[in-house]
């Protein structure tokens, strides 16, 4: 075995260099329509919040001015990951909407006011002006991902229009 000296070792970067790194897919984040400006609606369940709460941050980092709405579903309050602070975000943010919604809110320790029931088209149309304007983006366990792709179907939203992530297993 031969033992490796410091000029056989690549030059290690200067300090403060920065990576130059591409996605090849490039469908990560938010997208814009050719035709010019449109909202972002998403629904999210149990784990598949994940990636609406990074899309969610990185539009108010960037300060992108995309109008987001966020469908949450949980059994229960305590159930809602990351909750606490997409509401501050909300609070914080004119052009950020959270609405959670809880399936059990009466096995709870603790008090609900807000929506209560799953994700359907009154609760979008309660909250969104024109479903067939946004760009969907879901994210959750297949079997709402499949639901919630086949409402938005039935009430006029293009697939072209739809983004998915199904998280299976758990």
């Amino acid at each position: 075995m031969r033992k490796e000296t410091p000029a056989d070792s690549p030059s290690p970067a200067p300090l403060r260099a920065e990576p130059d790194v591409h996605d090849p897919h490039a469908r990560h984040g938010l997208q814009t329509r050719a035709q010019g400006h449109a909202d972002r609606g998403g629904g999210g369940a149990g784990i598949g919040i994940t990636p609406a709460r990074s899309i969610i941050l990185q539009s108010v980092h960037d300060e992108s001015g995309h109008r987001i709405f966020l469908f949450y579903s949980n059994k229960r309050p305590e159930d809602a990951a990351f909750l606490e602070e997409l509401v501050r975000v909300a609070d914080a943010q004119e052009n950020v909407t959270i609405v959670a919604t809880m399936t059990e809110p009466e096995k709870s320790r603790h008090a609900w006011t807000g929506e209560t029931g799953y994700i359907d088209q009154a609760m979008l149309a309660r909250h969104i002006e024109d479903l067939t304007t946004p760009i969907y983006y879901l994210c959750g366990p297949a079997g709402m991902v499949t639901a919630m792709r086949t409402l938005l179907n039935n009430a006029g939203v293009d697939d072209d229009d739809i983004r998915t992530e199904e998280f299976t297993g758990y």
